[in-house]
């Protein structure tokens, strides 16, 4: 059976963008054209692709299978324009990255933004997610992940290890009761993520250092938790290198309440036999390689003595 290739294209658009008007405006074609293509594919596969909802596309387990098909298709057809027009070796073109909210912030845009100075032919589309990566979707190029990936099809690297400790801000502490023990943080309140929207065990910080505690203010942003810390709401187990931004926050316990993590660097094979992707891809891994003292807290920003409440 020959499957039209533009059939196929339109399959992806909307498998990516769950919209049959966003996946009309990106190919350039009107939404009639994009649903006539589609029954079109359907009827020739004798399969529904998607279930259909006034919420838009969402694929059916027949049109998941063919979209690992589609996409491998897609990504080998794009490589190989790429290496015979020579854009493989050349440093220039689109990288999209995904990466965790907080390391995506303070660590990788700042670096990027001097990566960029030094290649300007490079455009980086950076992608905070606060879940995990759709691999299948190709809506990354390269992704930074709180987890080892386990497609085994993906060239997957330790970028790094990271340190995380329990912070508050030094004005709560000078107002609130003293904290000499583990015990003594469950009598103050605590920052943390909502329990059931969490996306990864290796979030689930307080539950680990604090079994049963509860925490008073939740949010799914990391970033958020830090606001909240700085404010003087409360406790929050933060990565040092987003906690170092804000000098008015101190850690807590900081032997006690050390957490370390790692970050995974992934990509599609294909996709990094191209110079721009590869580039991108090893200068992360040197930046961390570079700057582990940082990542782990040991740059002596972070690692002020315990704060003990003097009265």
């Amino acid at each position: 059976m020959d499957m039209n290739w533009d059939d196929l294209k339109v399959f992806l658009e909307v498998a990516r963008t769950e919209k049959l008007s966003v996946a009309a405006r990106r190919l350039g074609i009107d939404a009639s054209t994009v649903s006539r293509r589609l029954h079109r594919l359907e009827d020739q596969l004798a399969t529904q692709l998607f279930d259909r909802s006034v919420e838009g596309h969402a694929l059916t387990k027949h049109g998941q299978l063919l979209l690992e098909t589609a996409r491998e298709m897609n990504t080998r057809a794009q490589s190989a324009a790429d290496i015979l027009q020579g854009k493989n070796l050349e440093n220039q073109g689109k990288v999209r990255l995904g990466v965790t909210e907080a390391f995506g912030n303070y660590v990788i845009a700042p670096e990027l933004a001097t990566f960029c100075q030094h290649y300007p032919k490079i455009t980086i589309d950076l992608m905070p997610l606060q879940r995990f990566v759709k691999w299948g979707h190709h809506e990354v190029d390269i992704a930074v992940t709180i987890e080892k990936p386990p497609n085994t099809s993906l060239v997957v690297s330790r970028l790094c290890d990271y340190q995380l400790r329990m912070y508050a801000s030094r004005e709560y502490l000078e107002r609130a009761e003293p904290i000499n023990s583990l015990d003594d943080i469950y009598n103050h309140p605590l920052i943390g993520y909502v329990d059931d929207l969490v996306f990864s065990d290796q979030l689930s910080y307080l539950e680990r250092l604090l079994p049963n505690s509860r925490a008073s203010f939740r949010s799914t942003s990391v970033i958020t938790q830090s606001i909240a810390v700085c404010e003087g709401l409360g406790l929050a187990v933060l990565p040092c290198f987003l906690a170092r931004r804000h000098p008015e926050l101190v850690p807590v316990l900081a032997d006690q309440t050390k957490v370390t993590r790692t970050f995974w660097i992934a990509v599609h094979p294909e996709q990094k036999k191209l110079a721009r992707v590869n580039k991108v891809w090893q200068h992360l891994k040197t930046y961390a390689a570079d700057n582990e003292a940082l990542l782990m807290g040991q740059d002596g920003q972070t690692m002020d003595s315990t704060p003990v409440n003097p009265h």
